[in-house]
């Protein structure tokens, strides 16, 4: 994909999104349910669309939080549901429609206080101590909706159901409420209960909480705050108009750090952002155009951080180095954790997905560390981390997770707040930033060459991959048995972590590897590679997985 012309430049007028035209849509716009693209679909991170594309309608979200009930009724969780937010334009008005089913539906709702955003990981956390904290007589489960399309472009709204256990939903519970939230939609939402938003926000059932307080006041569990706060690191922090935009003061005051709010701007246009590669505006904390305003700032501050609006990913700055891969930044977290967390048990276990770098797998080999990889989705650390035999849960696209000091859950979702406030404890106890870090890495285990190439894909292909994969794809299949001029060891369709289907494939050679798969939320076809040999074998490695995949669909 080219490099578009004004990638990293902040945003002009007719870039931005219209705000009113994307509203009206959402309430006016009716999906057609015989068009597959306006069905409710969850991908890896929930139901995603644009009103004005017909797939994030208001009717889409009422489907959806009604089948979300149904769901809870079925499987017995009659506890409070925390609903969190983002600050996406969509996200507001998906917010408002929840509220008027979960009530209707004699469901108790935690919302923040005045109504304000509530991020992703503060949404698991607070399902995690709510549920330690139950009668034993009575046990009501709680469990949460938090209506965010991540990083995706303003025109976007998402919503997305983390069950009892605090993470994202398991495949066979999004299945079913996809399922149900379509029938709803082809039954002309019969059976979907609602009451007028006045009236339901006055309800009794709608609790009004602080949920800033509890979740900043346990972030000394989960990280070496005093370390941080010892040391004087000076964190200049870019919330790009994120949900997690309030809590950086509360943390500073708690703690007694030094954090500098970059950027204090909330715009549901976003207009305040650089473009991304492609040209869109896209809140990619691991994008270094989206990143660029945050780049400049690199040389004011001991160590910079970003998050995208949900605050599930980080983006980490260091001096004189610019924005770390994020793959980068996971194997020095996991390389640090492993030696600074006394409390933790020889056995835990390290979760990485099968696109992320190969360095992680050297990292935990350096430190005689059990690895487990799953495919992509975060969904598949979530039983790990919340019975804590995962110690870290992490994903290339720079969401992870980790446990408590003492080993113990600290949240079972990704936390874009404490991989920040980690790379600040590392900077703080080692006297390196995370980049020197990475270094003393590659002169341990050699350089890593990483790449994604994401090409625009039909419904029509996708459906083809997928049909590909139900047969034994092989060396022979593929029809080669080298990649960039090495033997190729393995064709993988299973994760060798859970033997779950990947929904792609991965092709490893003794220094190379790609992976394909087509992305669950986006029209995208992603295609993974990484080099310990150079940029070029990297280059040759991307080029021969195209033509592979392109043989296998042909």
């Amino acid at each position: 994909m080219s490099i578009h012309e004004r990638a990293g430049q902040v945003a002009q007028q007719q870039d931005l999104v219209n705000i009113p035209k994307l509203m009206s849509h959402y309430f006016c716009i009716k999906p057609d349910i015989k068009l597959d693209e306006q069905k409710v679909c969850f991908g890896t991170s929930g139901h995603r669309g644009s009103s004005l594309m017909g797939s994030f309608n208001q009717a889409h979200i009422l489907a959806i939080t009604q089948a979300v009930v149904d769901y809870r009724n079925g499987a017995g969780i009659s506890g409070p549901l925390y609903l969190g937010i983002d600050t996406h334009a969509l996200s507001q008005a998906a917010f408002i429609s929840a509220i008027e089913v979960l009530v209707a539906n004699r469901v108790s709702v935690i919302i923040h206080q005045d109504e304000g955003f509530t991020p992703t990981p503060v949404v698991s956390h607070s399902i995690i101590q709510a549920n330690k904290q139950l009668d034993a007589l009575k046990p009501a489960l709680a469990d949460g909706l938090i209506v965010t399309p991540s990083h995706n472009p303003p025109q976007d709204g998402g919503i997305k159901y983390n069950p009892p256990h605090g993470g994202p939903a398991e495949g066979e519970i999004t299945q079913w409420i996809e399922q149900k939230a379509n029938q709803y939609l082809g039954d002309e939402l019969e059976g979907v209960k609602r009451l007028d938003y006045a009236v339901a926000i006055a309800s009794p059932l709608v609790k009004k909480a602080d949920l800033i307080a509890p979740y900043v006041d346990d972030l000394d569990a989960v990280i070496d705050m005093k370390a941080i706060s010892d040391a004087g690191i000076r964190i200049g922090v870019d919330p790009m108009g994120g949900s997690g935009i309030h809590y950086w003061a509360k943390i500073a005051k708690r703690y007694n750090l030094d954090i500098s709010l970059v950027n204090t701007r909330i715009d549901p246009s976003f207009s305040f952002m650089p473009l991304d590669k492609d040209g869109k505006i896209r809140m990619d904390c691991s994008s270094p155009y989206a990143m660029a305003g945050l780049l400049k700032q690199q040389d004011n501050f001991d160590l910079c951080v970003g998050n995208d609006p949900d605050y599930d990913r980080h983006g980490i700055v260091c001096p004189g180095s610019g924005l770390m891969n994020p793959n980068h930044f996971l194997a020095v977290a996991i390389d640090y954790l492993l030696t600074h967390r006394p409390q933790w048990s020889d056995a835990l276990i390290i979760g990485k997905t099968l696109v992320s770098s190969a360095m992680i797998d050297k990292v935990c080999a350096q430190h005689d560390k059990p690895l487990c990889e799953v495919p992509v989705g975060f969904k598949w650390f979530v039983d790990g981390l919340a019975d804590a035999s995962f110690a870290f849960g992490g994903e290339e696209s720079a969401g992870a997770a980790f446990l408590r000091r003492d080993g113990t859950t600290w949240c079972t979702d990704k936390d874009g707040f404490i991989l920040a406030l980690l790379a600040a404890e590392i900077l703080a106890v080692t006297g390196q930033t995370p980049a020197q870090r990475y270094q003393q890495l590659v002169a341990l285990h050699g350089e890593s060459f990483y790449k994604r190439v994401d090409s625009p894909v039909q419904a029509d292909k996708k459906a083809k991959f997928a049909q590909v994969l139900k047969k034994e794809v092989n060396i022979q299949t593929l029809g080669t048995e080298t990649l960039a001029g090495e033997s190729i060891l393995t064709v993988l369709t299973k994760a060798p972590g859970n033997h779950a289907d990947i929904g792609g494939i991965k092709v490893i050679t003794e220094n190379a590897w790609f992976a394909a798969r087509p992305s669950g939320t986006e029209a995208l076809f992603k295609i993974y590679g990484e080099s310990f040999i150079s940029q070029a074998h990297l280059e040759q490695v991307i080029i021969e997985a195209q033509a592979m995949i392109d043989a296998l669909l042909a």
